[in-house]
């Protein structure tokens, strides 16, 4: 597959060939599903917390005697039944992470990512090299290209100048390719990215998944 290859003004200057099996891989509907699940169950803080009817203040005293008053036994005025009482089961602090397994992880990148081909929001760049991390050299290329929406920047490597350069731009973020995941992508319209970081993220798609595979092929060659 060839995918071209423009510069800052949006000319086409080359084209590079693309691995079939990362770039342009069928859409798996319920795998991106699954992934999109796990992704956002771990960013939850799970932090939330509610008090029970031993954590709020008051009702050490029986409110009145058990029997011969015609109303309800009661034990204390903090039970779930009354005002400013504790909460019957509600959130305590927990933990809602789940592993995502590697292979899906890649399954679900190549997905979305050939999804974004397909549609024409893939933009493979020669090089960021002339940001300069000030945000008007970035408001500069994003014009020149004629991009607008949210964007994700994806170099080969951390790039200071090209973060700081889209730090400030609040629909642009900034990746480097081994950190790109479904997730950002799916949630960004438009995919800039460098042809060294394509290469890249076909190294680690194409990875293999064993060590002891990774160590038989180290072998054998």
């Amino acid at each position: 597959m060839e995918i071209p290859v423009i510069n800052r003004n949006g000319e086409a200057i080359d084209t590079i060939s693309v691995d079939d099996a990362v770039f342009n891989a069928p859409m798996n509907r319920t795998l991106v599903h699954q992934a999109m699940v796990i992704y956002n169950l771990n960013q939850r803080q799970g932090t939330h917390s509610t008090r029970t009817r031993a954590e709020v203040s008051g009702g050490g005293r029986k409110p009145w005697i058990q029997k011969h008053t015609g109303r309800a036994r009661q034990g204390s005025i903090r039970s779930p039944q009354w005002r400013h009482g504790g909460i019957a089961f509600g959130p305590k602090p927990r933990d809602y992470r789940k592993a995502l397994p590697r292979a899906m992880r890649r399954n679900a990148l190549k997905c979305v990512l050939s999804d974004r081909i397909r549609q024409g929001q893939f933009i493979c760049i020669d090089s960021l090299s002339d940001l300069d991390g000030r945000t008007r050299s970035m408001s500069a290329l994003l014009q020149s290209l004629n991009l607008t929406g949210s964007l994700l920047v994806v170099t080969r490597d951390a790039d200071r100048n090209v973060s700081r350069a889209g730090g400030n731009l609040k629909q642009v973020w900034t990746l480097p390719s081994d950190l790109v995941n479904a997730n950002d992508v799916i949630k960004r319209q438009t995919i800039l990215i460098t042809a060294d970081a394509v290469r890249r993220i076909e190294e680690i798609c194409n990875a293999p998944r064993h060590r002891a595979r990774r160590a038989a092929m180290e072998v054998a060659e």
